[in-house]
């Protein structure tokens, strides 16, 4: 049986819903994160070294990180389902999105996310101004710039189809879901980035994402809650 080892608040949502997609039985066993540190319990540390989620138990095998956990689930239990056919051009687009979600872009969100807790956390008035002074010359010098290179990426990405490897839904899309997610948190403008607006939208419609959604509960992404 498959469990999932799914930490509130984290990237282990989008394996329930790619369970749900590939119509798998599976379990739960919910996490809590420690309400000081945000950090996991010590709990998943008996299962792998990094103690992260998500982690997914199937048998003798424990299996770490989003991408290794979608080729594993897809690949043994998909019969050809959410991945385009070898050989095509969809086919390169697929191992490109798999890995562009969190070899590229989730570091971007990461640090737009440190960077603004930065920018507002408690501190000594005398520390207020370093602190900004930093965080802005980050922001100046590295980061808006290549957040908005990325998500104007990801917009025209989408210009010519409705999911990231044409116009059928693939693991690649579920890979990607908490990369768009993400950004719609920092760095999407209301009405600016439509594409990614309709994907989003079409993500969530997806009853397949509603059901992972209802079992492994609302969560906050980016310091926001992400709803149905």
């Amino acid at each position: 049986m498959i469990t999932v080892h799914h930490l509130e608040n984290s990237r282990s949502q989008r394996i329930l819903w790619l369970l749900e997609e590939l119509e798998l039985n599976y379990d739960i066993q919910k996490y809590q994160r420690d309400p000081k540190t945000s950090l996991a319990p010590p709990e998943l540390l008996a299962l792998h070294p990094l103690g992260k989620a998500p982690l997914v138990t199937d048998g003798e095998h424990t299996l770490a990180e989003s991408g290794a956990i979608i080729e594993y689930l897809v690949d043994t239990y998909g019969r050809g389902r959410l991945r385009p056919a070898a050989g095509t051009p969809a086919a390169l687009a697929y191992v490109y999105w798999l890995h562009y979600a969190e070899g590229t872009f989730m570091p971007l969100m990461l640090l737009s996310l440190i960077i603004s807790r930065i920018e507002t956390a408690p501190m000594p008035f005398f520390a207020k101004p370093i602190a900004k002074g930093i965080a802005a010359k980050v922001r100046g010098g590295y980061l808006d710039a290549n957040v908005k290179r990325n998500v104007d990426f990801l917009e025209s990405s989408l210009e010519s189809s409705a999911w990231f490897c044409g116009d059928e839904l693939t693991a690649a899309d579920i890979q990607m879901s908490f990369a768009v997610e993400a950004a719609a948190v920092r760095a999407l403008a209301d009405g600016a980035y439509p594409n990614l607006a309709a994907f989003l939208q079409r993500m969530r419609a997806r009853p397949g994402y509603q059901r992972a959604l209802e079992k492994g509960g609302p969560y906050e992404l980016m310091g926001k809650s992400t709803k149905k």
